[in-house]
């Protein structure tokens, strides 16, 4: 009984269609799970904050504050 040869012939390049089809496939899975799960939802809440969103009311509240040098707030 004696052990068998290793395969050395072409061995890289069955190795190396296996990684290639394994690391495109986990690629593919990580760029859809981006989308769907941060990019989607990132954009959505973007979205939403800005249909409701009135600058000249956020103007007025900082100026109240006292944010800006160029505008006094109105009780002065």
């Amino acid at each position: 009984m004696s052990i068998p040869m290793p395969e050395m012939r072409a061995l890289l390049r069955k190795r190396l269609r296996f990684h290639l089809c394994v690391a495109f496939t986990l690629s593919l899975i990580a760029a859809a799970a981006y989308k769907y799960g941060v990019s989607d939802p990132r954009k959505q809440a973007y979205a939403d904050y800005y249909k409701h969103y009135d600058a000249a009311k956020e103007f007025s509240a900082m100026r109240e504050a006292g944010v800006f040098q160029s505008a006094r707030p109105s009780g002065e």
